[in-house]
């Protein structure tokens, strides 16, 4: 698939989301960049906001499976992965897969089940598959695990550990909608209303293709250069006590691909790697001094401090 042809499935992509997630356009292109990117999303913001319905309209507008799971602090990991069960009448275990077992995941409430739980994501999210009782189970293609939580209300909540963090492609805040916005929400049908009515815009296979046309995006070696650059600054910053880790950086790399796609680009410029190093970043990065109730705040602005200092390529 040509660069172009990507770009116009995309704008269909972007048109059917923005019927559901009204006036927030560059959230709507950072959820299609990872989804191009063969990444995973967090989606981090306080409730009613729209994150679960992102989740949905973007599974909606591809014919692909989605299951939805919800996380609670009595979920175990067999009922994410899936469990082997002995089948009386043919004398045989057999495996039932579980909810994992779908192109597009919906991890609702990540953070309120426990850390043994939050393990069973691990293996699916960096090699898109399971291993259960020694036996290794390919996840369907493409895959994308797309997860909520609220950063505000911690009480009965797991921290995501480092390891997964580092796991998400982005991390986004979809924010309050603006006046004229809100006003048109509530005038309008309920979203869940609105889902029912989407349809496909894309196919499982054409997606596979998209994203296999967004590796092919030109990123100059001065580009590279500046990812690296960025990436060091964090190992190095006195405010920083966890620089991002090498997987953040290839992450960036192949998100600033589908970035460029997105705009209708088949090549890479500086900006797009300033427009996601927030998103990419910030989550991936522990600062020396930090409050439980300004994580995301305080990151996000040190990377922006960041950017700064780090010289543009021209």
């Amino acid at each position: 698939m040509e660069i172009k042809d990507v770009y116009e499935k995309t704008r269909g992509l972007q048109t059917s989301l923005g019927r559901v997630i009204r006036g927030k356009s560059a959230i709507i292109d950072l959820a299609v960049t990872a989804l191009l990117a063969r990444g995973h999303l967090l989606i981090e913001d306080v409730p009613g906001v729209g994150k679960t319905t992102l989740a949905h309209g973007l599974a909606r507008s591809i014919s692909c499976s989605f299951q939805r799971i919800q996380f609670t602090s009595d979920l175990l990991p067999s009922d994410v992965i899936g469990v082997t069960v002995y089948n009386q009448s043919a004398h045989t275990f057999e495996f039932r897969p579980g909810p994992i077992f779908a192109n597009i995941v919906l991890a609702d409430e990540i953070n309120r089940t426990t850390p043994k739980t939050q393990s069973a994501l691990l293996e699916a999210m960096n090699d898109r598959q399971v291993s259960i009782d020694r036996v290794t189970y390919a996840l369907p293609i493409p895959f994308m695990l797309l997860a909520t939580q609220n950063p505000l209300e911690y009480a009965g909540t797991f921290p995501l550990p480092e390891s997964q963090l580092d796991r998400f492609t982005m991390s986004i805040k979809i924010g309050y909608p603006d006046t004229a916005d809100e006003r048109d929400i509530i005038k309008s049908v309920s979203s869940a209303k609105v889902i029912e009515t989407l349809e496909p815009v894309i196919t499982a296979n054409e997606l596979g293709a998209m994203q296999d046309a967004v590796e092919k995006v030109t990123v100059a070696d001065d580009l590279v250069g500046y990812i690296l650059a960025i990436a060091r600054a964090t190992r190095s910053h006195k405010g920083i006590r966890l620089g991002v880790s090498p997987r953040a950086t290839a992450t960036l790399y192949r998100a600033a691909q589908a970035f460029a796609v997105v705009a209708g680009r088949g090549y890479c410029i500086p900006d797009d790697i300033k427009a996601l190093a927030v998103p990419a970043f910030a989550h991936r990065i522990i600062p020396s001094d930090l409050r439980a109730d300004e994580g995301t705040q305080v990151n996000a602005a040190i990377i922006e401090e960041i950017l700064a200092t780090v010289n543009v390529p021209v």
